[in-house]
């Protein structure tokens, strides 16, 4: 089945003739359903990609495609690609000055954006362009060309598509994702039709029998959620996009999904909510929802025949209604940009709902490593797909060698030479440990991973995730690099907090003045206290500050996959941080 997939493009031909169906691709826009069938989709892109040969689109070419998940996406993607041009995504959070940079790096021409703000973003930077860029939208908007208008004309253009296809090899570029990182300027990983066509066939032990409909959330951007699409398209599996972020709960009691990607903020948070009505239960109802909780905690993939007793009575009674939650059809969610809570792990597959934990980098096209149904070990990120190995480096590295590597860095052969070495090893930046010869579990970032004064090392990301099982915390930063002892920035969960106060009796003006509040900060300490117990003394976060406003992508403290800005966190609360050491120091005698 695979033989004849050889460029991503060659998906399309292989569901027209495998698996046609009505439902190939679906989005949510303004509350209504737009849904294509895989001929409806095909046509589009052939219309798309014969438009776009008028506009000097070819081998070679560079398109981007700025928008929050939509099918109009995927058809733009298609219909570039197999033009043998090469597809630019742009996270719709950019910045201006990192719009500006890509665009010209990149040398795009065109670029097709999804609503009237990202029109009005793009057309401030085509302004101080040199080479101005077309921009084509997705809504209708004002003064603005829609992106319709290609697929007019290209219905009434005569091209030779199979021209195009075919002078499109397997070792050409599909696309270079521009990645922000944590620092600097962004670096365009230039990834091939052979990485990303790899890794989706040999991520495709991910899909287990009974996969018809996915919800998407993710954003497609990303290389995590794009090579799912395609591997939903490799595998059969219909594709349906959530409105936004704030829709997901409605939307996926709509599709009922069997499916769905996700980063483990989005799985905490489902958990956070089955808590909270898990606390107001009253009587036996609540005894059963606490008894079948700690059952959960103790999973493990070889139980008794007495503990599986146990569990199918608390599937029956509890967590029948977790997964009525998320649409009642959940046969599997993939998790990954960040490490899961070992924890949080069991309990979801106690309620029969399986997380597949995996692992890798855009640099990696994604996936190095996963768990799934026929291996899998919780508290690791799974063993590697077929055709790529790992091995961990001396200071503890995890380097990986294979098919998913990228070219390079556009234009960037010193940091290319920086991070792939003479024998083809991607230095990951992660720390790791290989479990039982074939599981990889992960540590921290290398550049994390800081020294406090007395010497000791300190991985933040396994401190940092034990702090976030507590229902009060929303987020967590730990610090402390040359400093006596770690500390930490917390960011509470508001409602939560709210609900604790009311409990308690303590008058909730505002959030500000709740983060200087004495029996807040207490309750806090306590959590600190407790949840930091299992870390050794010298790990242990000795001091904190509770801030009244969350990290977001907008105020440039998280990156577009939502991991931490540290730098960039650092400096923005420079004050605050010295004012804990001071406090410490002055306290000490």
């Amino acid at each position: 089945m695979s033989g004849n997939i050889t460029r991503v493009f060659d998906l399309l031909k292989h569901n027209l003739e495998n698996f046609p169906k009505d439902e190939f691709v679906s989005g949510k826009i303004n509350g209504k359903w737009s849904k294509y069938s895989t001929a409806q989709f095909c046509k589009e892109v052939d219309w798309l990609s014969c438009a776009l040969t008028t506009k000097g689109v070819a081998k070679g070419s560079r398109v981007a495609v700025m928008s929050a998940n939509r099918p109009e996406w995927n058809i733009c993607d298609y219909a570039i690609m197999q033009l043998g041009a090469y597809q630019i995504p742009l996270y719709p959070t950019l910045a201006e000055h990192d719009i500006k940079f890509i665009i010209e790096n990149a040398e795009i021409t065109i670029v097709f954006v999804g609503d009237e703000n990202l029109f009005q973003k793009l057309t401030a930077v085509n302004k101080i362009l040199t080479s101005p860029i077309q921009i084509y939208t997705f809504n209708k908007v004002e003064g603005a060309s829609h992106w319709q208008e290609l697929i007019e004309m290209g219905k009434n253009v005569q091209v030779d598509l199979d021209q195009y296809k075919n002078a499109v090899a397997a070792e050409d570029i599909l696309t270079i994702i521009y990645t922000s990182g944590t620092t600097g300027t962004p670096k365009g990983v230039v990834l091939t039709h052979h990485n990303l066509v790899n890794n989706f066939i040999k991520s495709s032990v991910l899909l287990p029998p009974g996969l018809e409909k996915a919800l998407s959330f993710l954003p497609l951007s990303h290389i995590f959620e794009r090579m799912i699409s395609y591997l939903y398209a490799y595998g059969n599996v219909s594709v349906y996009y959530a409105e936004s972020m704030d829709t997901i709960v409605a939307d996926i009691q709509e599709v009922k999904p069997n499916a769905f990607s996700t980063v483990p903020r989005l799985l905490e948070k489902v958990y956070d909510k089955i808590m909270e009505k898990g606390k107001d239960l009253k009587g036996i109802k609540r005894g059963i929802f606490f008894w079948s909780l700690a059952l959960a905690e103790k999973y493990d993939h070889n139980s008794s025949w007495w503990y599986n007793f146990k569990l199918w009575i608390a599937r029956k009674l509890v967590f029948k209604k977790w997964q009525e939650a998320l649409g009642g059809n959940i046969v599997v969610i993939v998790s990954g940009g960040a490490a899961l809570n070992p924890r949080l792990n069991r309990i979801f597959w106690a309620a029969a709902m399986p997380i597949f934990e995996g692992y890798g980098l855009t640099e990696t096209s994604p996936v190095i490593t996963v768990n799934h149904f026929a291996s899998t070990m919780f508290g690791t990120v799974g063993a590697v797909i077929e055709g790529v190995e790992i091995k961990i480096a001396e200071d503890g590295e995890i380097l990986a060698r294979g098919h998913n590597i990228m070219k390079g860095y556009y234009k960037r052969d010193d940091l290319t030479a920086e991070c792939i070495d003479q024998d083809g090893w991607f230095h990951t930046g992660d720390i790791g440990q290989i479990v039982e010869g074939k599981f990889l579990k992960i540590t921290d970032r290398k550049k994390e991973i800081f020294k406090t004064a007395g010497g000791k090392y300190i991985a933040p990301q396994m401190l940092e995730n034990k702090y976030k099982e507590s229902p009060l915390i929303e987020q967590v930063m730990v610090l402390g690099e040359n400093m006596k002892f770690p500390a930490a920035l917390i960011v509470p969960t508001f409602p939560a907090l709210k609900a604790w106060c009311e409990y308690k009796g303590v008058k909730y003006t505002s959030n500000e003045e709740m983060c200087q509040n004495e029996e807040v900060i207490e309750k806090y300490n306590q959590i600190i206290i407790t949840l930091g117990s299992e870390f050794g003394k010298w790990e242990q976060v000795k001091r904190f500050a509770l801030l009244p406003k969350e990290f977001s992508i907008d105020g440039g403290e998280l990156t577009p996959k939502l991991s931490l800005k540290r730098k960039n966190i650092l400096e923005k609360n420079k004050d605050i941080i010295d004012k804990i050491y001071k406090d410490a120091e002055s306290h000490k005698g």
